[in-house]
Formats: C-alpha cells, structure tokens, sequence
C-alpha cells in the first residue's frame, strides 16, 4: 500500500470517529434539552383541604321587645359599642303605667273590704257566743243561734275570698310592673351595634313574634363558616388546625382549630356543601363580619423539609421488553411514608431512583431519603412540561438552585 492511499484511509478513519463523536455529543445534547429538570429545594410544606368561608361573630344576640307599643326613644347608633346593661331604647310606657296604677288602687279597695269585713266577723263572731249562752239557759230560740252561726261563718268565707281576689291582683300587679320594667330594654351582652333595623316612632307589635330591634356581637372572637364538599368533608377530624387569609390581607394567615361539623348540608345548584366551623381571635377587630375567608384545612406539614415538584414522582419509564410504563399520578397522602421512583441527572444523564416521599400536596413533595439538597431532579420532557399552576418558584435551569415553599 502506498504512503498517499495510507494517508487518506487514515484520514477518512478520523473523519468518521469525528463525526461519530459529534454525532453522539449532539445526541446527548438533544436528549438533555427534552428534559425539564428543577433543583431539589428546602422549605415548608403542607397537606390541606381548602374551601371558602364567611366570618361571623362567635357570640351575638338579636335584642327584641316583649312588649308592644310605640318606640319611643333609641339611645344607641349603628356600630357603637355597649356595655352590659346599657339602656338601648325605651317604648311608650302610658298604657303599662295605667295599668299598673289601676292594680294598686284595685288592691287598695280590697284591702279596705277586708279590714269591713273583719269587723263584720268579729261582729258575728259575738253575736253567735251571746245566743250560745243563752240557748244554754232557755232565753232564746234555736233559730236565732243558727242565724248567729251562719253569719259567723259567712264573714270568714268573704275574708278568704278577698285574700284570694288581692293575691290575683297582686299577681296581675307584678305582671304589669314587669311589662312597665320591659319598656325600658337594656343591653344583655357588651358588644358592637352590628344591625339597627328598628326605627324611632316605630309601632312595635309583640302579641305574634317578637320584633326585633337591633343585633349585638362581641367582633373579637369570630368564627368561620366553611362550606366543605362532600368529597372533602369526611377528611376533616374535629380539632385539626386550620387557616385562613382574605382578600384584604392574603399575606396574613389566622389559625384556629376545627370546633365542629354541622349535620345538616346546604345544597346549592346540585351541590352537596357541608358547613365546617372553627374560631379565630380577633383582638384588633381587623376582621369583619361577612368578610371572605380562603380556608385550609391542614392534614399534615413539615418545616425544613427536602422538596421537589409533584410531577418528579413516578416519571414514564422503560420495561425490559422497551415498553413505556403508564404514568401514574401520586395520591394524596396524609403524612405517611412511601416509595417512589425519580430520575436523577447524574453527570449529565437521567438515572432512576428510589426515594422515600413525606407529605405531599398539589405542587410538591417532601424527600424524606435519597436526594439532598440542591440535586437536579427530572420534572418533565420539554414536550410535556408542566401545567402552568406549577409554582415558578421550583423550576430551575440545571446551574440554579433555591428554596421552595408550598401553601
């Protein structure tokens, strides 16, 4: 073989290894660029079941009247602030005053009837002892002492039926002397004037319901009204801790327990919502009364805790025979430990792992073992990248890095 021919067989050689080599570069290239990768962060995480809420006042109370008549006089304005016992309004008393004065003057002449009466007892009471003694002696007739007798008997008769009328009117007296006392109503609680509906002149008829005048609520304790799908209720325990922010404030959370579960369901176009409440103080009165309330209801958390993308979790794979494995989406968890599968970039290239999964929401999961901090994690191929909820706060290049934190 000549030196010429030599020359160009080993150049057509390195020509093909070069290209080889590129092809193989460009192939690895390519094959990395389809991959979406997120770096493996530390933060918070939490499990929740979130739902709408409303706030109303813990403790409040419809103030009405018992009595009717006109209203007189309202003492107190809308959103002012009360103490126990306050007068709020008064209702015209001249009907109620009458009557009580016409029980005391009825009283007065059943008295005087009583002190007749008496004297008429004691009256007969001689007259009977007088024809006593003297049917003894034969010097009058059994008539006369039976007539003596009868009229002793008939005076006590009256004066038990007079005691009788004076305790009924006494009872009617106290009866009026309330309803007088009730013309006057007072506040039964400390509290803020929440709703005012009664207006002054206002002829308030109590004999069918009674009408209400105005609402106090103690506004620093409230609770929340959350309406729970049925789905979702049976995950939520009495007492587990529970957040909320608003509209006004979304930055803020207000913690508070799970104090009950109301039976009785509210359906609202087909669907079936179960009112969840719990408490939530409220010292500075920031919150108000009908104010919007994100909830959560938290099944489990972790602080400082290993976090990567949901979507990291059990990626497609290859079987044996080349078949890709169906896709299956993690369950929700409660905090309870289980396996799963990852790919790792090692040096550049995907490689499976078995990691051990803590709790687990929509965005994210916490690594309990087998990743640490900063590792870059498969999320996804470039042709199925992740849907735009995922928080942009995971997703990194494969050279970047920070910290995650899932609500």
């Amino acid at each position: 073989m000549s030196r010429k021919r030599l020359t160009i067989i080993l150049l057509l050689i390195a020509s093909l290894a070069a290209g080889g080599w590129y092809y193989w570069r460009q192939r690895e290239s390519d094959e990395k660029n389809r991959l979406l990768t997120a770096r493996v962060t530390r933060g918070e995480i939490e499990e929740t079941t979130t739902a709408l809420g409303i706030l109303q006042p813990l403790t409040f109370v419809d103030v009405g009247t018992q009595i009717s008549g006109q209203l007189k006089k309202i003492h107190v304005t809308l959103g002012a602030t009360v103490q126990e016992g306050e007068l709020l309004a008064e209702i015209d008393p001249t009907l109620l005053i009458t009557r009580v004065e016409s029980n005391r003057a009825q009283i007065q002449a059943l008295e005087a009837q009583v002190i007749e009466k008496r004297a008429q007892h004691a009256l007969a009471k001689s007259q009977y002892e007088r024809q006593k003694n003297m049917q003894a002696s034969n010097a009058t007739s059994q008539e006369a002492l039976q007539s003596a007798e009868t009229s002793l008997k008939t005076t006590a008769a009256q004066m038990v039926q007079l005691a009788a009328q004076i305790r009924q009117v006494e009872s009617t007296l106290r009866a009026d002397e309330a309803n007088l006392s009730y013309a006057r109503i007072l506040a039964p609680m400390s509290g803020t004037v929440v709703t005012l509906p009664a207006r002054q002149g206002q002829t308030l008829i109590a004999s069918q319901q009674a009408p209400t005048l105005l609402r106090i609520a103690d506004l620093t304790s409230m609770t929340v009204w959350t309406q729970v799908s049925e789905a979702d209720i049976i995950r939520l325990k009495l007492g587990m801790e529970a957040w909320f922010t608003t509209l006004g404030n979304p930055d803020k959370r207000h913690y508070g327990h799970l104090r009950q579960i109301l039976p009785t369901p509210d359906v609202v176009n087909n669907v079936v919502l179960y009112n969840a409440l719990f408490d939530v103080e409220n010292p500075n009165l920031e919150l108000g009364i009908q104010m919007s309330a994100q909830v959560s209801f938290i099944h489990a958390k972790a602080s400082d805790a290993l976090l990567v993308p949901i979507s990291a979790l059990n990626p497609p794979a290859t079987e044996n025979n080349g078949e890709k494995r169906e896709r299956r989406e993690p369950e929700a968890a409660t905090g309870t430990k289980e396996q799963a599968t990852i790919r790792i970039m090692l040096d550049g290239k995907p490689e499976n792992r078995t990691v051990t999964v803590g709790v687990k929401n929509r965005l994210q999961a916490q690594i309990l073992s087998g990743l640490k901090e900063g590792d870059e994690v498969v999320v996804a191929s470039a042709e199925k990248r992740p849907a735009a909820s995922t928080s942009p706060l995971l997703m990194s290049r494969p050279n970047s890095g920070g910290k995650g934190r899932s609500k």
